[in-house]
């Protein structure tokens, strides 16, 4: 009994990459082929352009063949590079924010009324 399931996502390694699909990697016993009907929903006229060799991406499993060790692969509906060197993005505050908005409002309001033609609330 392997320990690829169906349905579930997991972490590999980039292979090879083919104009048919994407090689990965999962551990020394089990790989597997993402076709390209797999990576995206639109069309993909370059697959480098999703990933390179060597990178690690997550990919679901949609099918497993337990005696040739090789698993169906999707990134189609994950976010398979996901958790990989990202930084947390700080949102810095600011000073501004509806203080601004306070103060500039019944300027606008006032040059908005100017603007507005004379004859429209007859």
């Amino acid at each position: 009994m392997t320990k690829y399931k169906k349905g579930k996502i997991v972490k590999g390694t980039v292979t090879g990459i083919e104009s048919y699909g994407i090689f990965v990697s999962l551990d020394e016993f089990y790989s597997g082929l993402i076709h390209i009907s797999e990576i995206s929903h639109n069309y993909v006229k370059n697959i480098t352009d999703f990933v390179n060799i060597s990178d690690i991406i997550y990919v679901e499993i949609l099918d497993v063949d337990e005696k040739l060790s090789q698993l169906k692969l999707s990134i189609k509906n994950i976010n398979y590079k996901k958790n990989i060197n990202y930084k947390k993005a700080k949102i810095r505050e600011t000073s501004s924010g509806f203080e601004t908005l306070k103060i500039k409002l019944p300027g606008w309001i006032k040059e908005n009324i100017r603007k507005r033609p004379k004859n429209i609330d007859k």
